[in-house]
């Protein structure tokens, strides 16, 4: 029997343990990418709601933040639990609204789910240490304390994971929070409150609050009873929230935009290098910060590379992501379709070869055929912009310098991939490439246990592995005066 989609979907904001509607009935309408056909609408709060939604996770916080450890630890786990027992609900939730395709829909639910199992057991651990004292007559030393109500906004691309990512851990550590979702999917939030009620977090402990985000911002930035702040998206949107937050000194985490460079080396194992490329730069339609955004190929490589990679592409199926046999799915909106055209058409002017991408062929408005570009260079768009779709810069580059310099050659540094055979290149590439994380002959860099986060303008603090629970913690020194 196929699950329902539609079983977790809910209309409400979840403030206080409460499912809540706006006073003023003010709703906003959810489409579903591949179809443009509306979904269902969502509560678009006001500034005053806002304001009772940090009341609400205050007043939790003061409960939350003394609660053992166990006890938020069993919580989450049987969130957790939660998810998976409503694994392909969810992913059919996701493919709906967000329009990914099925397969990836349900291994997000998957790498979302073990954020909460990770920190779950991350929160027994968050410990102080004791500090030897020059005189005997004084015991000094730390511990960890919540830093306070948290304030999570989160993107489009990844409605189920950037949530647990951020939430998980806040919640791990003792600090209650605020979700506010991107406007074109809030109900994978909203079905993960359903989850979470169903687990106990019925306090007030995780709100999601559909809302604007900008009106989202401006209260959580200006509150004082908000200690922190976690935002995944744009580096411009990223900029004006850490002006926002600097009037009331918030701790701040940020993942912000990307501009993945993928290289090549002499001596890949090129058909490993093939298939780690397409797996980079389609996955979740291209829709993706650590997505190769720039693909550099050693020029003895460059013509057998392009091939193959042509071959694989073009036989990418594109459609609905409810179609098991697709693997591209719509972008979000016609903007997002803009955009790639505009930076194909711009490559296309400035000497670039455009192969595939044969747009008259996609089957809606919302949806991109995938394009290879060969022979970008640095002055065209597509390697200062972050595409977000199914567009695939390619170049030749002639020694491991020249690549380096390209790879660096940008204002981002939030991922980046090698693929080589000798190990003092990959040390070279690994120490010199400037981003925060490297794959070294793969692209499956994510998971809960590691630190994800870039370095530039992609971003500050990590998420996921002992890192990710440091963001919502404060060092407290004490000094006892012993007898």
């Amino acid at each position: 029997m196929q699950a329902d989609e539609t079983a977790l979907m809910r209309e409400q904001a979840f403030i206080g343990g409460h499912w809540k509607e706006a006073r003023d009935h003010a709703t906003e309408a959810v489409e579903n990418p591949a179809t443009g056909d509306p979904i269902g609408r969502v509560p678009d709060l006001s500034a005053d709601a806002i304001d009772e939604a940090i009341d609400d996770a205050s007043a939790s916080f003061e409960q939350w933040r003394y609660r053992p450890a166990i006890e938020r630890a069993d919580k989450l786990m049987a969130w957790y639990h939660g998810m998976q027992d409503n694994a392909e609900a969810l992913a059919r939730l996701m493919t709906l609204e967000q329009g990914k395709p099925i397969a990836e829909a349900r291994g997000e639910v998957e790498y979302a789910a073990s954020f909460l199992r990770w920190f779950s057991e991350q929160a027994r651990r968050a410990t102080g240490e004791t500090i030897p004292a020059d005189d005997p007559a004084f015991s000094l030393g730390t511990t960890q304390e919540p830093v306070g109500v948290a304030a999570v906004i989160t993107p489009w691309n990844f409605p189920l994971a950037m949530i647990t990512r951020k939430v998980a851990a806040a919640l791990a550590a003792g600090c209650t929070t605020l979700v506010n979702p991107a406007r074109q999917t809030p109900f994978c939030a909203l079905a993960l409150a359903v989850l979470a009620e169903r687990a106990g977090f019925t306090h007030g402990e995780f709100n999601v609050v559909t809302c604007s985000g900008k009106r989202f911002a401006q209260q959580v930035c200006a509150d004082d009873r908000v200690r922190a702040l976690s935002f995944t998206g744009s580096t411009e949107v990223g900029r004006e929230l850490l002006r926002q937050s600097a009037t009331t000194v918030k701790r701040t985490a940020m993942e912000l935009g990307g501009n993945a460079p993928f290289i090549v080396c002499e001596d890949a194992d090129l058909e490993a290098a093939v298939d780690g490329a397409l797996a980079a730069k389609f996955q979740t339609s291209g829709q993706d910060c650590v997505a190769a955004n720039r693909i550099y190929v050693h020029r003895s490589l460059y013509a057998a590379f392009l091939d193959r990679f042509q071959t694989r592409m073009e036989a990418m199926a594109v459609g609905s992501g409810f179609d098991e046999a697709n693997a591209i799915g719509p972008l979000i909106n016609e903007k997002a379709v803009d955009k790639a055209k505009a930076l194909v058409d711009d490559a296309r002017q400035k000497g670039a070869r455009i192969l595939g991408g044969d747009q008259q062929h996609a089957p809606g408005p919302r949806f991109f055929m995938p394009t290879l570009v060969a022979d970008f260079d640095a002055g065209m768009r597509v390697a200062r912009e972050e595409a977000f779709a199914p567009l695939a810069p390619v170049c030749a580059f002639e020694d491991d310098d020249e690549a380096i310099a390209a790879a660096n050659d940008t204002i981002y540094g939030l991922a980046a991939y090698v693929y080589a055979r000798d190990a003092a290149r990959i040390r070279k590439f690994q120490r010199h490439l400037e981003t925060g994380m490297v794959g070294i002959n793969t692209m499956d860099i994510t998971g809960p246990h590691v630190p994800f986060g870039g370095v530039k303008q992609s971003g500050l603090g990590r998420e996921g592995a002992r890192a990710g629970m440091d963001e919502f913690l404060e060092t407290k020194y004490y000094c006892a005066a012993n007898g």
